[in-house]
């Protein structure tokens, strides 16, 4: 103090350094409680919706194994009429069409869902499901095979294809559920593991008419688009440029022969909630009449 008396006096420009006391912070009760309300109401909506994101999944396992039960699918070791073969005896082509078919009894799966179109099954996934079909593209987002409210949706096909004739593009979609179901297991088709094993590379269609295997020609993730779920073209041009834009996107380690004159499939799913898709083409490669 002293010292700084002495500063003062050989310098009177200099002031003393004052220092305000810091006033304490007033307790409110009513903030907390609000606070407190606040958390409680976020902390309730956040468990209700994991309840029902659960309760939804459980009710789509049941589903697929009730399915399982009433209409078992099985495989059909015959040749088939195979579909634009290759010249060249390298292709892969000539390894995928010993692929066995894949069929189940529609009549039953009619009785249960009588929208139901086709039965699709992946390998090395958990897609394994009837086919539904309605007069738009949104109806089955929201609901289950039993027609059930159910945000995990069904497997179901575009409103604008038809199977009998096959439309030139057929295309599938289902939501990428994180448990896997429906079409969340599309997403080990992006994986190094999937894609280094070659059997993985088929998909097999069945409808009330025919069975159906496609070998996959091309796997990649995009922005949520238009032109990769195009059902049909206006002539051979507009195929010819829709397969060489699909097979420049692949990003796995296959390359495979498409022309305009085959029909291909594409399985769409989402990759994230930013609006990215998980999507999987296929061709047509052999056919069987039921």
């Amino acid at each position: 103090m002293e010292k700084n008396k002495k500063d003062i006096k050989n310098n009177p420009d200099k002031q003393p350094v004052t220092y305000k006391k810091k006033k304490k912070l007033k307790f409110r009760p009513w903030v907390f409680v609000v606070c407190m309300i606040v958390f409680a109401i976020i902390l309730a909506f956040s468990s209700l919706g994991l309840y029902n994101w659960k309760e939804d999944n459980d009710k789509i396992e049941k589903l697929e194994e009730e399915i399982k039960v009433d209409a078992p699918a099985e495989e059909i070791e015959e040749q088939g009429e195979l579909v634009n073969p290759p010249d060249t005896k390298q292709s892969d082509y000539w390894y995928y069409i010993n692929v066995p078919f894949y069929e189940v009894d529609f009549n039953e799966l009619q009785k249960k869902n009588s929208d139901t179109v086709a039965f699709i099954h992946m390998e090395s996934s958990n897609i394994n499901y009837p086919v539904v079909q309605t007069g738009d593209n949104d109806y089955y987002l929201t609901h289950a095979f039993d027609k059930t409210k159910n945000d995990a949706g069904w497997v179901f096909l575009d409103y604008r294809d038809t199977l009998d004739p096959l439309s030139s593009n057929l295309v599938f979609y289902g939501h990428g559920r994180v448990n896997k179901t429906v079409f969340g297991s599309l997403k080990n088709a992006l994986s190094k593991s999937w894609q280094s094993n070659k059997d993985n590379y088929v998909i097999q269609l069945s409808t009330p008419k025919e069975n159906m295997v496609f070998q996959i020609f091309s796997i990649y993730t995009i922005e949520a688009e238009s032109y990769y779920i195009r059902t049909d073209f206006v002539n051979t041009e507009e195929k010819e440029q829709w397969i060489k834009t699909m097979k420049e996107r692949n990003t796995a380690p296959i390359d495979t022969e498409v022309s305009a004159q085959d029909t291909t499939i594409t399985l769409s799913t989402c990759e994230n909630n930013s609006g990215g898709r998980i999507v999987v083409h296929g061709k047509l490669i052999k056919r069987q009449a039921r």
